[in-house]
């Protein structure tokens, strides 16, 4: 089995260090860290990579039953998964945070009051 630091593995994921590092703290990433440093086997990177597959955004053009899966249907029968009501709005936020709702706020920039006259010299 290969083993592979994380610089090896965000190359081999094509992924930022970082972000790679995020995933293996996170557990959705395969990954041990035995001392100080994150260690990966690359066969588990590849098949982290395969579990991907059938999640990714792309569908293939000869496949329009899982194109059809991904998009909205008025029919509720038809829902596959996710949530079929629509997002709160902003009032709707605030009522539901407590904060204040109604007239927005005037400005509270101080405007000078210009002098008539003329010059003192």
């Amino acid at each position: 089995m290969n083993t592979l630091d994380l610089k090896e593995a965000a190359r081999f994921l094509k992924m930022h260090p970082q972000t790679v590092r995020r995933l293996a703290k996170a557990g959705v990433l395969p990954g041990a860290k035995p001392g100080k440093l994150w260690c990966f086997l690359e066969a588990d990177l590849a098949d982290y990579l395969r579990s991907l597959y059938g999640s990714s955004r792309q569908v293939s053009q000869g496949s329009t039953k899982e194109a059809t899966l991904w998009h909205f249907s008025s029919e509720k029968s038809r829902v596959i998964g996710g949530c079929d009501s629509r997002p709160p709005t902003v009032s709707r936020y605030a009522n539901l945070l407590g904060l204040p709702t109604g007239a927005p706020r005037k400005s509270t920039k101080i405007k000078r009051a210009r002098h008539s006259g003329g010059s003192t010299n």
